[in-house]
């Protein structure tokens, strides 16, 4: 998977001289041709590797709801006790924000889309 700043740069990527000559280098060590999505948003959460189109909005919507709630009242109560007092309240936001963040990024929302797999990806949908 490979992320862009924007549609220029994936284009100069794509086309330029190292990226084909690598293309072409590994041609014989490939079987297809490879497949190129455009992951806006949450897909990017909720993509499926056997290449089935993301799920609909509102299930992602929903289920990263899931995950934010929780977690959202859970980090502030475990690190306000034990940095509130150390740091001061602007900076303890950014904390708490970057504890948010984190959790959801490694741990809830890989964990969430890991279980509702079946329900996001229901078989036959293509």
């Amino acid at each position: 998977m490979r992320t862009f700043s924007s549609q220029e740069a994936r284009q100069a990527f794509y086309s330029s001289p190292l990226y084909l000559n690598w293309q072409e280098s590994v041609r014989p060590l490939v079987e297809g041709e490879a497949e190129c999505r455009d992951l806006h948003g949450l897909e990017a959460w909720f993509r499926d590797p056997s290449g089935r189109p993301p799920p609909p909005k509102w299930k992602m919507a929903l289920l990263t709801w899931v995950a934010v709630w929780p977690v959202s009242m859970i980090v502030p109560r475990l690190l306000v006790p034990l940095l509130g007092s150390f740091l001061p309240k602007l900076l303890l936001a950014g904390v708490v924000a970057a504890g948010i963040t984190a959790t959801l990024a490694w741990v809830a929302m890989p964990l969430l889309v890991k279980l509702a797999h079946g329900w996001l990806h229901r078989p036959g949908r293509h």
